[in-house]
């Protein structure tokens, strides 16, 4: 399966084993979303469980925690993060802090599903990273998968969940991974081992972060998109690098990271977003609190630059394998 198929999988398995899970946003429906990701599930369910809903962020997700707050799980999707901001005082004010404003008499049993990432020449409108703009906010979960597998997996793991969870996917990867070289031809799933995902029920825990590529020399965490960039890197110096993929961005699995750093005594972050209060402040924080008695050398960090994303300089914005593997080489010679 690609990324898409293995988001559509997931929620044509949700929907079949529990009827109170409901699909809705922009275009899901009739459409089957901007990117086909709910593509053909309202002919399947009905227009009661799968339905297009107006050009309301706000509207999307206050409906959401409603439905949640009496027995649903709803499914919401914002087309791309970038719209997510009329939405987010209902995101932070009602969906995140209801168990705990209720003192547990309500949970928030959602699911925010939200396209996220540059790579696509979207410009500033449609390739932001916002990410860290969730992870500060007590009450809710942020997940990101870097491929089909995961993203069938958390997204089953996410409806399943009593919180409200964040669900990011990185468009630039819907259809195959990407290594960061924008004049390469497209690899597909159909030829990665990632693209196996069963038909069937089947979950990733939340909270997991996972050990993508082995390594001695220096410890890589990252996420999304970038862990394919952060492959490529890899393999382009011939640095030894373990890469973590985080997968659940918070809450944390602190004990991989700290396990790994510990090894290695070298970690490079690599994210899409901006560096300045990025998550990587929090991740190189983390390390440095974990880990200060095993680092070699600084922290490194590799992200987006201090900008709105740049449609004309897509590529100098983006963190490319060259970018990163400087980092790599500047890690190993200190």
């Amino acid at each position: 399966m690609t990324m898409v198929q293995a988001i559509r999988s997931a929620h044509d398995v949700m929907l079949g084993r529990d009827e109170n899970v409901v699909v809705f946003g922009e275009d899901v429906g009739y459409f089957g979303g901007v990117f086909r990701c709910t593509e053909g599930l309202q002919a399947k369910y009905g227009n009661s469980r799968v339905f297009d809903t107006p050009i309301a962020e706000g509207g999307i997700v206050g409906i959401a925690v409603g439905m949640g707050a009496y027995g649903l799980r709803p499914v919401a999707e914002i087309q791309f993060a970038d719209y997510m901001y009329p939405g987010y005082d209902q995101i932070v004010s009602a969906a995140a802090r209801l168990r705990y404003r209720s003192a547990g008499d309500f949970i928030a049993p959602l699911t925010i599903r939200m396209p996220c990432g540059g790579g696509i020449y979207g410009g500033q409108t449609h390739s932001q990273s916002p990410e860290v703009l969730f992870t500060h906010v007590c009450g809710i979960r942020t997940v990101m998968p870097s491929n089909p597998y995961d993203a069938k997996g958390l997204l089953i793991a996410a409806i399943e969940c009593d919180d409200p969870v964040i669900f990011l996917e990185p468009k630039r990867i819907y259809n195959g991974p990407f290594n960061g070289h924008h004049d390469q031809p497209l690899v597909p799933w159909s030829k990665h081992p990632s693209s196996e995902v069963p038909d069937d029920y089947y979950s990733v825990p939340l909270e997991s972060a996972k050990v993508f590529r082995s390594g001695n020399e220096l410890t890589v965490i990252t996420y999304g998109t970038m862990v394919w960039v952060s492959e490529a890197a890899a393999q382009e110096t011939g640095i030894d690098a373990e890469i973590i993929d985080l997968r659940s961005l918070w809450p944390l699995d602190l004990a991989t990271i700290v396990d790994s750093v510990k090894k290695t005594g070298r970690c490079v972050i690599v994210h899409e977003a901006t560096r300045t209060s990025g998550f990587g402040a929090e991740l190189a924080a983390l390390v440095q609190e974990h880990c200060f008695y095993h680092l070699e050398v600084p922290i490194e960090r590799v992200t987006g630059w201090d900008t709105p994303y740049p449609h004309a300089q897509e590529w100098a914005y983006f963190p490319g394998p060259a970018r990163v593997g400087e980092a790599f080489k500047r890690a190993m010679e200190s």
